[in-house]
């Protein structure tokens, strides 16, 4: 399994340092920001040890195209109602392609975005409108849309919202989706039938389109539209389900990224991933952190 989980990036140690934090967790892939998601403060690249972490990612055989980039929040593609807002999105966009080339990784994961007080028909063409007007796609960097649960007005909460922009964009080559467990839940989709959920993603957008999974339960109902993470087997959507999509052949090649919530202050991601590995799940070592941590 490639498996992996959301990681810090923080001084002195960087992305050497990430690397450093999923290795201690039994992981063999990671996700991680290149600064804080609220804001656009980075350090240049030349302070990442992006060196140090390719070597001892080489030595932990950890392939470079597991190494994950998250676009930060604050950039909202879809928002045409704040003209300054918009284009912010565009800039901060195209400086974090160029660290994720920088940094060796392979895949940059973004929310499409909220379309605000317009409508969604708005919203989609704001978004291809935005990404048509990044000036420059590095070579060997996708952006990754990732599936969202459908709060407010976000974008991206059902496969065709995806396939539209998708089509729409003129570097398609440079574009690929993220799935994210928790959110298509949210938005209706039936996890326990990931085969069938597969099925549906290849009919609308194409498997091949697929190169990322977040790997999630939901605290909501499915069709909720709220977003919630839960842990693993604590959420609505339940450890077994979870595991057949982490074991699940038609994606055995993609990394699947734990992004479940810290207990207390702590990560569950070593045991998450142990659980995940063996096909045993705990659901004790998790309680029993819940009361260590609370």
């Amino acid at each position: 399994m490639i498996l992996g989980c959301h990681v810090q990036m923080k001084a002195p140690d960087y992305v050497e340092g990430s690397v450093k934090e999923a290795i201690a967790y039994g992981a063999n892939a990671l996700m991680l920001y290149t600064g804080a998601p609220q804001n656009t403060r980075r350090n240049p690249v030349e302070k990442l040890r992006i060196e140090e972490a390719k070597q001892l990612m080489h030595e932990n055989g950890m392939k470079m195209e597991h190494l994950i980039v998250h676009a930060p929040y604050i950039i909202n593609p879809a928002n045409s109602v704040k003209p300054e807002v918009a284009e912010l999105a565009k800039e901060f966009l195209e400086s974090e392609l160029e660290r994720t080339a920088a940094i060796g990784a392979s895949y940059l994961v973004l929310h499409p975005g909220s379309y605000t007080t317009t409508d969604l028909e708005t919203g989609i063409h704001t978004i291809i409108e935005r990404l048509n007007s990044v000036a420059h796609y590095p070579e060997g960097v996708k952006i990754c849309l990732e599936t969202m649960a459908g709060k407010g007005s976000e974008v991206g909460y059902r496969f065709e919202h995806l396939a539209e922009i998708l089509s729409g964009v003129e570097h398609p080559e440079s574009f690929g989706v993220c799935l994210d467990t928790c959110h298509i839940s949210d938005a209706g989709y039936d996890i326990n039938d990931f085969d069938g959920v597969l099925d549906e993603f290849d009919r609308v957008i194409g498997l091949t389109h697929l190169h990322v999974i977040h790997l999630n339960d939901s605290k909501n109902e499915r069709g909720a539209r709220k977003d919630r993470h839960a842990n693993l087997g604590m959420g609505t959507i339940g450890f077994d389900a979870l595991h057949a999509v982490a074991c699940n052949s038609r994606c055995a090649a993609i990394p699947k990224i734990l992004e479940t919530p810290y207990i207390g202050k702590k990560p569950p991601y070593r045991y998450e991933i142990e659980m995940l590995r063996s096909g045993v799940y705990n659901r004790e070592i998790l309680e029993q952190m819940a009361k260590e941590n609370g």
